[in-house]
This record gives C-alpha cells, structure tokens and sequence, in this order.
C-alpha cells in the first residue's frame, strides 16, 4: 500500500516508554491536523497496545517493541505495535472485554479500547514468536 509518511521506532519494554510511543505518534499525527478528540483517541489506542506488549508479551524480562507509523491516503493513519514476545494463544478469548492474563490489577479492556477508538483494529499472534497490533484511524478532513 502506498503511503505518504512514514516512521519506525524501536524500544525497550520498558513501562517509561508508554508515554514516549504515545507522544511521538502524537507529534506524528499532527500533520495531518486531527481534532483534539481524534488525538485522544489516537493516543489512547497506542497506549493500550504499547502497555499490552510491556505487560503481557514480555511479563518476565525485558524486550523489544516495534512502533510503524504511516500516513495513507485518504488522510488514514496505519500503527503497528509489534513484539517478539510470548504471544497469545486465543486471540478470540483475547478481545472478549474483561479477559486478561494480568492480574487482579489489569481491567481486560486494550482490546476493545483500541478497537472503539480506531477505524480498523487487526490482531495477529503465535506463541513464542509475539504479537501484532495494526490499527487505522480514518481522520476528519479539515483543510
């Protein structure tokens, strides 16, 4: 698929870097000059799926994250969130709102969080090889 920008960033599953992939997707969005609302959505949605990979693709050690950003056509914003971490077995089981593999203190909400708030939601996974998470955000046009 063609695109008009793009940008890859690679971190440590460190939990600090949550903030980091949501602000320079933020700042990567900005271009195409979404609405407040939009931005927080935006934002919101990578969250949920950096903390995914921090939490429950590496639950053990420390590892590492991809973050690819592109601006498509029709002022579409393309994330993918990937990791090389311990996968999941049923991804079905995965995106039912309150399942999780993390605890009494996680809600079981990424999922359909990043899936209410972005256009396309895609989830691949394979256990022992990690995750990926591609979304896509139709924006208002507003120019």
């Amino acid at each position: 698929m063609k695109f008009e920008n793009y940008m890859i960033l690679e971190f440590p599953s460190k939990s600090a870097n949550e903030a980091f992939a949501r602000s320079a997707v933020s700042c990567f969005a900005a271009q195409l000059d979404p609405t407040m609302e939009e931005l927080g959505d935006i934002r919101t949605a990578v969250s949920e799926a950096v903390t995914n990979a921090i939490v429950h693709g590496y639950p053990d050690k420390l590892g590492v994250i991809t973050l690819r950003c592109r601006i498509l056509k029709d002022n579409v914003l393309d994330i993918v969130v990937k990791d090389r971490g311990v996968g999941i077995p049923d991804i079905e089981q995965a995106r039912r709102p309150m399942f999780t593999t993390g605890g009494s203190d996680r809600s079981g909400m990424g999922f359909t969080i990043m899936e209410s708030f972005m256009t396309n939601l895609d989830i691949t996974s394979e256990p022992g090889n990690g995750t990926t998470v591609h979304m896509r955000r139709r924006l208002q046009r507003r120019r």
